[in-house]
């Protein structure tokens, strides 16, 4: 990683963008999914009106494909970025269940180490799977939206409910990342700074975004 000024590179800057990026898009699909998602619900509750965007289903569904293309071609220039670039290898990989499980257990017994710039096995599994279940998102989307073209698809799906459970179940893994994110970002303050700059001081010690 290069260093300026006693400083150390923590985020290129294209990662940089395409977080922020990725986080506006996402928030955007979240809270416009659920307004569809109150037009034909799957169980037996609604979201709250207040945290849905669109005024009304045409609406929302204007925002969410919207913002669809927006997470879609983002997230195909952080994926090429990524294996291309290095990124995933330097940042993500190697990944081990043992790694994995000694990390959680030290987090359990709250000795696990924080550095800046280096992702324990614990977020590394952590954003690699969340990178997986946006995929979800974008494959059982298309499959709602498009349920003939995309038949094929829905049929390892279980068909067009099968598409919609799915596509909950990783809106809701989506939401889960996002909330336990920022409930560490909250608990290390010192780890947001650097998702805008991209620097952070080398004798700072914070977990990677």
């Amino acid at each position: 990683m290069a260093t300026q000024g006693g400083k150390i590179l923590v985020h290129p800057l294209l990662v940089r963008i395409t977080h922020w990026i990725n986080v506006v898009a996402m928030l955007i699909m979240i809270f416009s999914g659920w307004r569809i998602y109150n037009a034909s619900p799957l169980f037996s509750f609604k979201f709250p009106v207040d945290l849905t965007l669109g005024g009304w289903l045409g609406g929302a569904l204007q925002w969410h494909f919207a913002a669809m293309w927006v997470l879609a071609f983002n997230g195909l220039a952080y994926l090429l970025y990524g294996i291309f670039g290095g990124h995933f290898k330097a940042n993500f990989l190697p990944l081990t269940p043992r790694a994995i499980w000694n990390e959680f257990a030290k987090a359990l017994r709250g000795k696990i180490a924080h550095e800046v710039g280096v992702y324990n096995a614990v977020q590394r599994a952590a954003y690699v799977g969340v990178i997986c279940v946006i995929v979800g998102l974008v494959l059982t989307g298309l499959v709602i939206w498009k349920p003939v073209q995309f038949q094929g698809l829905g049929t390892l799906m279980g068909g067009f409910e099968g598409a919609r459970l799915l596509h909950f179940l990783c809106m809701s893994l989506v939401v889960l990342f996002i909330f336990v994110h920022v409930v560490m970002v909250a608990l290390v303050p010192r780890t947001f700074l650097p998702m805008l700059t991209g620097h952070a001081k080398t004798n700072n010690h914070g977990h990677g975004d």
